[in-house]
């Protein structure tokens, strides 16, 4: 079926309604679920791992364990100057409370001092239901309590809650935001730059309500999938869709604007115009999100489960999207007619405005010296590339929010006084007949700085262990390795290493996996696809050569500023697996709106002269895409998470680079030095070069549906190509 006619536009007057009307009904139907989408979130390590890592195994065994649905908080005080007799009476009434409040009457766990007696430590287990939302809410509430009850101290006592019940609150806390503050955040940014790209007062409100209903029925669909098809979805794959829906429909919906606009200057007919601009645009805006869809899709082969739970997550975005823009939009717009780009009215006959645009100028000067450009535009990219030298991944618990949060706080304060692994104990689960065997072993391994027996169940031993080095830092994956060789060796203990630690070890090991993996997978999934959209070999290659480039950029530079200016400890491990999706997949998105252009319009007026015209009339709004998508994405920043911030950026940074950079003038000026064998092996690469003459301009080039070209003419310079 026709592009043209799943928008219901000219197949019947009243087919637009019915679309319309469709999508309406949808949008009732779907609502409910969509908002119930933070409900399935699954925000604990745990979750995120696959099956077969050594953490996992262990964390099912200790499911046999009483105390399995429990989650330790631990309450910190602690005074730079020692503790007082009074400091020490409210540590011990605090612990007399709490357990009267959370554990029904049961004795709390002594308080542990430390060795510079300026600290107490109280161990307080809370229960949680589950690792979804809902749990979390519990646990959530339940730290909100413990937090309340003790008060952050005063007099120079400082008293805060850590352990893994606070870092677990804080990071349930950050993600509940999504549905409110991330979601408002980005429509914000979204309409802010429809109405400064249209500058119109009610034109803008037509994509965004359309953006609004595509999200609303991704929000739906994935709800679904995590529901029932088991599908991992947390808080960081939540806050991409939202972006990743706004950012894409967005610009969708600005590539069928801007072409629909072009129409209706050569159709009286806004029906005939819609037809010409979906049969003209459609294939691009599709081939683009297709090629964004598979490339998602190839996180499904990861190990981890977050990133294989992003896979459908994106792809359900990006479908939704394509759905909406290529059905919904066309109709509304087609309802509306020209009254609806008010004061800008294209009537017909009247000049594109773009055929003088500040990218058809750049375009001129390009194609005078267009080997000197692509060469010096692609060593800056590589001299921007070159922070990934210093790269340094990976970030401790204490590092992963922006801000000082009470987790944090307390880890600070039990590190100045406790071993620094305190806050996450190491668990080894081992059968009991070997326990004193593996516990000897355990406390005799390198970097373990205690270890003693805390539970039995039927067969089974759980050891926990603190270690010295910080939970997440590189100190703490040498001993978590050097353990399991230890444990590992004794016989018949089939002993299992996890915790937080060995959590942290096992992430690591399977994103270097799914990177080795997913990485050559999404580059030989776009480089068919382009093949296949541009008929040609030399100029898939090419495109993502420059993508590739301008990813090593965008990352260097990144690191940098991660580094120098936002002051981060580092990246975290998943950040460049996250931004290659995003880079290489949205990437290319600008690279098909420009390249399908330039190869319609090659077909009639010469490579050359295509690429100059292609170049004037897209520029424009090519630009206001990457300016929205990189706005959308810059927007998860507002959620307080290094991780989030890392990704916004990078992508934010990435997608400009690919925007002004490599599409306005590595791209182009390639095609200006290649001409026709760029096209190579089709049959555009073996029709006779025609370059452009000296000087020539976009205003000297016809409507398409005039007479000859200037473009086409020979001309007094030579062709070099």
């Amino acid at each position: 079926m026709e592009l043209r006619r799943l928008a219901g536009v000219p197949a019947g007057r009243w087919s637009k309604w019915v679309v319309v009307l469709a999508w309406v009904a949808i949008a009732v139907a779907l609502g409910p679920l969509g908002s119930r989408l933070t409900s399935v979130q699954k925000n604990d390590d745990v979750s995120y791992l696959p099956r077969n890592a050594e953490s996992t195994r262990a964390n099912a065994q200790l499911q046999r364990f009483p105390d399995a649905k429990q989650v330790v908080a631990l309450v910190v005080y602690r005074r730079d100057s020692g503790l007082t007799p009074a400091d020490r009476a409210k540590a011990e009434a605090d612990r007399v409370a709490l357990a009267r409040r959370f554990l029904g009457g049961a004795q709390a766990p002594p308080l542990i001092p430390s060795p510079d007696h300026k600290a107490l430590v109280l161990s307080l287990p809370l229960r949680t239901t589950s690792t979804t939302s809902e749990g979390g809410t519990q646990l959530v509430d339940a730290v909100d309590q413990v937090r309340s009850s003790v008060g952050h101290g005063r007099g120079g006592l400082r008293v805060a809650v850590t352990g893994p019940a606070g870092y677990a609150a804080d990071s349930i806390k950050v993600f509940q935001q999504i549905d409110t503050k991330l979601l408002l955040a980005t429509a914000l940014v979204v309409a802010l730059l429809l109405i400064l790209t249209y500058r119109s007062p009610w034109l803008w409100l037509v994509p965004l309500l359309t953006v609004g209903l595509a999200y609303q029925s991704a929000a739906a669909a994935v709800y679904l999938l995590a529901r029932y098809a088991g599908v991992t979805v947390n808080g960081l794959s939540q806050g991409i869709l939202t972006v990743l829906v706004f950012g894409a429909s967005t610009d969708y919906a600005l590539l069928l604007v801007a072409r629909y606009r072009e129409e209706l200057r050569r159709h009286q007919d806004k029906h005939q115009a819609m037809r010409a601009a979906l049969g003209s645009a459609g294939p691009a805006i599709l081939a683009s999100g297709a090629t964004v869809t598979i490339g998602l899709l190839c996180l499904l082969v990861a190990e981890l489960n977050s990133t294989r739970g992003l896979g459908p997550v994106g792809a359900v975005g990006i479908i939704a999207a394509l759905a909406a823009m290529l059905t919904l939009l066309p109709a509304v717009l087609v309802i509306f007619g020209r009254g609806l780009f008010w004061p800008f009215v294209p009537h017909l006959g009247s000049v594109h405005p773009e055929e003088a645009s500040l990218w058809g100028r750049v375009g001129v000067r390009i194609q005078r010296r267009p080997r000197l450009v692509w060469a010096v535009t692609a060593l800056i990219l590589a001299v921007m590339a070159v922070g990934l030298v210093d790269t340094r991944t990976g970030l401790n618990q204490d590092q992963a929010f922006r801000g000082q949060p009470d987790s944090v706080v307390g880890q600070q304060l039990l590190a100045a006084s406790f071993p620094s692994g305190a806050t996450a104990p190491i668990s080894v689960v081992a059968r009991a007949a070997t326990a004193p065997a593996v516990l000897e072993a355990v406390r005799a391994t390198p970097g373990i700085a205690s270890a003693r027996l805390t539970g039995r169940a039927g067969d089974l031993v759980e050891i926990t262990a603190t270690e010295t080095a910080t939970p997440g830092s590189a100190a703490s994956t040498a001993t978590v390795q050097r353990l399991r060789q230890q444990v590992h060796a004794i016989p018949g203990a089939q002993a299992l290493v996890g915790g937080a630690p060995a959590i942290d070890l096992d992430v690591n090991n399977a994103t270097a996996h799914d990177r080795t993996v997913i990485i050559p997978l999404v580059l030989a999934v776009v480089l068919v696809i382009l093949a296949v959209l541009l008929r040609a070999i030399v100029a898939p290659l090419l495109l993502i050569a420059t993508v590739i480039l301008s990813l090593a950029a965008a990352l260097g530079v990144s690191m940098v500023v991660d580094d120098k200016v936002f002051g981060f400890a580092g990246s975290d491990v998943s950040v460049p697996l996250y931004a290659f999706i995003f880079l290489v997949a949205l990437g290319i998105d600008y690279n098909i709106f420009l390249m399908t252009r330039v190869r319609e319009e090659s077909a009639r007026l010469g490579t050359r002269a295509g690429a100059l015209r292609a170049l004037a009339v897209t520029g424009g709004v090519i630009t206001s895409a990457g300016l929205v998508l990189a706005a959308t994405f810059s927007v998860l920043a507002v959620l307080p998470l290094v991780t989030m911030t890392e990704i916004g950026f990078v992508v934010a940074f990435g997608v400009l680079l690919d925007t002004l950079v490599v599409r306005s003038l590595l791209v182009p000026a390639l095609t200006f030095d290649l001409d026709r064998r760029i096209w190579w092996p089709s049959a555009l690469s073996r029709r006779p070069a025609s370059p452009l003459p000296e000087g020539s301009s976009p205003e000297s080039h016809p409507a398409r549906t005039g007479g000859g070209s200037r473009w086409a003419r020979a001309s007094r310079r030579s062709s070099t190509g």
